[in-house]
């Protein structure tokens, strides 16, 4: 699979922000509450996405208990708990220490690892990442290096589909069907032993702090020229045998104004990844769903269980698979509890494809309650609505992109082209419009 796909640049095209920072990284986590309006804010890594049952209730728990009661799915396939009360920072710590969320208070926020959900289940990948993902995890917690890592560096582990390699990772693996892969950082590629892929990966990440020391730089594209990344000697020392492969060219240094950099780790935006239904594979069936505008409620969560294999995995794409079904008819009754339940359970749904930002009152950027304003529809280009001009959480890919204006309005533009809005009574149908247009 991996021999099909085309080079998949790792870090995709910026907007010409700044590129030296001169702050410090004040990304959220579990540990380090955010406080926005709806009150504070808690994001938690969850690398490959991974829950077993008994993190799912607790984080269930915390939700209704501290929080407004539902969790959010980022763009990273992580949770974030919104609307929790001042001074729950030691309860809510408490409570995912116990139940295994938190094997690192040093390292909680760089645990960003994403790996294709349906690894090792419907038996289409190379490998199966998501033992990377494990590996990976507990390589990073153990690194004293690592823990200098910014809240939004991201690992992303492919097994060789092309999910999650587009999502604009800093270090990159594609599994290959020849027991080897393909480590990407920035326009660097080698080729490596699939038995030493997280070592690979923490070694690339090692290497960025190394050379981005002294200049503000979280992320990969953001090193300044002449800081190049010394990946080949950082797998030296690490003792991973290593290929270079052809740069990948093109990615590091795109001029100000290209296409947007996705996603950096937001709630909420539609796009692609495992499909809503019930899925085989060679041990079993496997549940996919998405959660309407990246929103799980806390009996949503719970509704997710009994899972057979004693785990659900979070994806990118607002979702989450839960494996371990015998049979086809057991999957298909518990897809349809969830449907019951108000998942999306169908590329039929009104709700697959449309996603918004949180929008007010929680974000006091928001010029607009996207969510009260977000209508459904069906078929066509994904569309999101967002806020402000900001748009946290948008997808990759093309989509339909509404704006919220100052003027108590919304801006329309689809394949790139503005969309005329003659009202805002006609504002859904302008919409549904756009989704349905195949030329610019």
């Amino acid at each position: 699979m991996l021999a099909a796909m085309p080079p998949t640049p790792t870090t995709p095209p910026d907007r010409g922000e700044r590129r030296i920072r001169d702050r410090g990284d004040a990304c959220p986590g579990a540990l380090r509450l955010h406080a926005a309006d709806d009150g504070l804010l808690a994001r938690l890594r969850l690398p490959g996405g991974l829950l077993t049952m008994h993190q799912l209730c607790a984080l269930a728990t915390a939700a209704e208990r501290l929080g407004d009661g539902a969790l959010s799915v980022t763009s990273r396939g992580n949770a974030e708990l919104r609307g929790l009360t001042d001074g729950c920072g030691a309860e809510l710590a408490e409570l995912l220490r116990d139940a295994g969320l938190l094997p690192s208070d040093t390292h909680e926020r760089v645990r960003n690892v994403v790996a294709s959900p349906l690894a090792g289940l419907d038996g289409l990948g190379s490998a199966d990442v998501q033992l990377w993902a494990r590996e990976l995890d507990a390589l990073l917690c153990a690194s004293d290096r690592a823990a200098g890592l910014s809240g939004r560096f991201l690992f992303a582990l492919d097994d060789g589909r092309g999910d999650v390699a587009g999502l604009g990772a800093d270090v990159t693996l594609l599994a290959g069907a020849d027991g080897r892969a393909v480590l990407r950082v920035g326009r660097h590629a080698f080729r490596v032993p699939a038995a030493d892929a997280a070592r690979a990966a923490l070694a690339a990440a090692e290497a960025f702090l190394t050379a981005g020391a002294g200049t503000g730089a979280w992320r990969v594209r953001e090193l300044p020229e002449g800081h190049e990344i010394g990946v080949d000697e950082s797998l030296e020392r690490a003792g991973v045998a290593a290929e270079p492969l052809p740069h990948v060219t093109g990615t590091e240094r795109s001029a100000p104004g290209a296409a947007p950099e996705p996603p950096e780790d937001r709630p909420e935006g539609p796009g692609t990844g495992p499909l809503p239904g019930v899925v085989a594979g060679p041990d079993g069936w496997t549940v996919s769903v998405a959660a309407p505008l990246g929103r799980l409620t806390a009996a949503q969560l719970r509704q997710l269980l009994p899972a057979p294999a004693n785990e659900v995995r979070l994806t990118p794409w607002r979702g989450a698979v839960v494996p371990g079904f015998a049979d086809r008819g057991t999957a298909r009754a518990h897809l349809d509890a969830l449907g019951r339940a108000g998942l999306i359970t169908g590329t039929d749904s009104p709700w697959w494809g449309v996603g918004a930002c949180t929008g007010r009152p929680g974000c006091a950027k928001s010029l607009a309650d996207v969510r009260a304003d977000v209508t459904p529809g069906r078929g066509g280009l994904p569309v999101y609505w967002s806020g402000c001009e900001r748009r946290c959480g948008r997808p990759q890919g093309e989509y339909v992109d509404v704006v919220a204006t100052r003027d108590g309005a919304y801006r329309v533009t689809a394949h790139g082209s503005p969309v005329p809005v003659p009202s805002r009574a006609e504002l859904e149908g302008t919409i549904a419009t756009a989704r349905t247009r195949t030329t610019k």
